[in-house]
């Protein structure tokens, strides 16, 4: 129903961080996988494959006579032939030359097809496991991983689609089929130009042993300025709170450089690329040049043969240094689709060893859908982020069905751990979550949306008209159906009187909802995916407190009839709660109705006059 907030930890401590402080970044595939998958992405474009190698060979095939055309001309001036057959070679040059566009064009547009096609199906594949990823790992590694993967690595892999690959393969072709022209010329003009490959080869060694490792850490560097922008401007409102602004704008600062840094030793690492390109040029072309003046020499070749080598050998010149050129954009490219990959192999979340779980393990694999049942029993429930920082302390907890408990405590007690492990967004170290005889990780995507619903108090508002933003929890729901469910929840009125009704444009670039608004909408959403568990993570905090009342009412109506687990951000929703639940540093310390814990004059019924007395007396 929306997005979660980071759990609450005792103070003190740490976020869950790698061995040297940072964030634990998401995994990056290795070389032999990301070619792997690769394969795996064009296996089913095997036909479109085949017919575009085809056509680019064929396409290159054609370029290739225009060599020995020039060639015939040549020989053709020298021995004053006639001006017939000079015209009659002009004119297969434009034959070759109208041939060749026609067939490259067809080629590079196959090839461009099937990479469009397989980016198509790894974006697919990225997004669909991303979704999945449970949210601890998200957090773990940081939004600004996650978002540089998916922004900046993957425009990255689509320019190289776009660009660099249909230019590689026609640039592949080329060289291979105008070394075997060489050939069919004479050997010895291919020996020749053979002596640049060399110079070529260890420029493009040298040139992937640096740069592979240099825009893998151009990639991380991105991630983590991406991280800090995202950590200043999202909390801006706090950095000027607490006058943090130079504390934050030195670690923009020092992360920007780093990119900087990284950018430059790029820039001379392509400087000494091509310098060491020119060289392999000239020497492969002063060998050809030696050679076909040694073979007219000799006899053993007309000026004309001579003249097609060399011209075949600097036309080499182009897609030579295309193909070693694009290796910066191929590395660029393969370093991003190491990190999407990365993330598409990473395994969803399975249920722990028995040795830590053994109750949960041995449980039948009955699912509550359809069932109606959906009894929450918590027992024996451990939970740490990081080894030796428990945050939940032997918890043992049950809801009825269609009972409505409330979680109350200071902020690190422990509640909104709990709730997520109730709501399967992660399971716990130790210990059993069951909803309905199951635990709620081992649900089925289907079964779980079906199941449980968890609404926080930081819910987004998608981009797009309020009807589409509201049929995300039901798509095939009518318009007769979204009213009612707005309706439900009071929000039916100020829905109305938007701009367009429910075909106005909210969220980013259009009408900006209040917090109360935003969180009517979460509401009328739960509504309308009508599951029988609701958990809510403080679902009323973001609105003021003008409208938390009328909010709470809308609460109230929401999760009629279901079975809720509330975090209760105000002492009046736990009220209303069939049960209060207190916790305090991950343990349970009080369980009752409201009227049993203000008389047992304990921790609730100093927090209730506590926060009492802070309000003023209602009506």
């Amino acid at each position: 129903m929306s997005e979660s907030r980071s759990p609450d930890t005792p103070p003190g401590t740490p976020p869950p961080a790698s061995p040297a402080g940072g964030p634990v970044l998401l995994p990056v595939a290795t070389p032999a996988r990301t070619r792997a998958a690769v394969a795996e992405l064009v296996r089913p474009q095997r036909r479109l494959a085949l017919a575009a190698f085809t056509v680019m060979v064929g396409s290159t095939a054609v370029g290739l006579l225009v060599q020995p055309l020039l060639g015939r001309i040549v020989d053709l001036a020298a021995g004053r032939g006639s001006v017939d057959a000079i015209t009659a070679a002009g004119a297969l040059l434009v034959a070759v030359a109208v041939a060749q566009g026609a067939t490259s064009g067809l080629g590079l547009s196959l090839v461009s097809r099937l990479g469009e096609t397989a980016l198509a199906r790894l974006r697919e594949r990225f997004v669909e496991r991303a979704l999945d990823l449970p949210l601890e790992r998200v957090e773990k590694a940081g939004a600004g991983d996650l978002t540089a993967r998916v922004t900046a690595d993957v425009s990255l892999i689509a320019e190289a689609v776009r660009n660099a690959l249909p230019e590689l393969a026609r640039s592949l072709l080329t060289i291979v089929l105008t070394l075997g022209a060489l050939a069919l010329l004479d050997w010895r003009f291919l020996l020749a130009a053979l002596l640049a490959v060399p110079v070529q080869a260890y420029t493009a060694r040298w040139y992937v042993a640096r740069a592979v490792p240099l825009y893998a850490e151009q990639r991380v560097a991105g991630g983590a300025q991406q991280q800090q922008l995202l950590d200043t401007i999202g909390g801006s409102s706090t950095v000027r709170a607490f006058r943090l602004e130079r504390e934050h704008t030195e670690r923009v600062t020092e992360r920007s450089w780093s990119v900087v840094t990284l950018t430059m030793r790029g820039v001379r690492l392509v400087l000494g690329f091509y310098s060491r390109l020119h060289i392999a040029e000239y020497i492969g072309l002063a060998a050809v040049l030696v050679t076909g003046y040694w073979l007219v020499r000799q006899g053993s070749a007309s000026i004309g043969t001579a003249t097609a080598a060399a011209l075949y050998f600097h036309s080499l010149f182009t897609p030579v240094n295309a193909a070693l050129v694009l290796l910066d954009d191929a590395q660029s490219a393969a370093a991003g689709l190491a990190r999407l990959v990365g993330v598409t192999d990473e395994p969803l979340p399975s249920a722990p060893a028995s040795a830590t779980r053994p109750v949960q393990e041995a449980q039948p694999a009955a699912r509550p859908v359809g069932s109606g049942n959906v009894e929450v029993t918590v027992g024996g429930l451990s939970h740490a982020y990081l080894p030796g920082h428990p945050v939940l302390h032997d918890i043992d907890l049950t809801v009825r069905q269609g009972e409505r408990v409330a979680l109350v405590g200071a902020s690190g007690a422990g509640k909104t751990t709990l709730a997520r492990l109730v709501a399967g967004i992660q399971p716990p170290t130790t210990g059993t979550v069951l909803v309905g005889g199951v635990p709620p990780t081992e649900l089925g995507a289907a079964d779980h949306r079906r199941t449980i619903a968890l609404v926080t108090q930081e819910t987004h508002v998608f981009a797009g008209p309020l009807a589409d933003d509201l049929r995300l929890a039901k798509s095939d729901a009518t318009e007769d159906e979204l009213r009612a469910a707005l309706d439900r929840v009071s929000a039916l009125g100020w829905a109305d009187a938007l701009p367009d009704g429910l075909a106005t444009v909210v969220g980013d670039g259009g009408h900006r909802l209040s917090g109360a608004q935003t969180q009517a909408l979460a509401l009328a959403r739960l509504i309308l995916a009508d599951p029988p568990l609701v958990i809510l993570d403080e679902a009323t905090a973001e609105a003021g407190s003008a409208g938390a009342r009328a909010l709470e009412k809308a609460v109230a109506r929401a999760v009629d009839g279901r079975t809720a687990l509330i975090v209760a951000h105000r002492l009046s929703q736990a009220a209303a709660a069939d049960r209060i639940v207190v916790m305090d540093s991950g343990r349970i310390v009080e369980t009752g109705t409201h009227d049993e814990l203000r008389a047992a004059a304990g921790r609730y019924a100093a927090l209730w006059e506590a926060w009492s007395d802070t309000r003023d007396p209602g009506p």
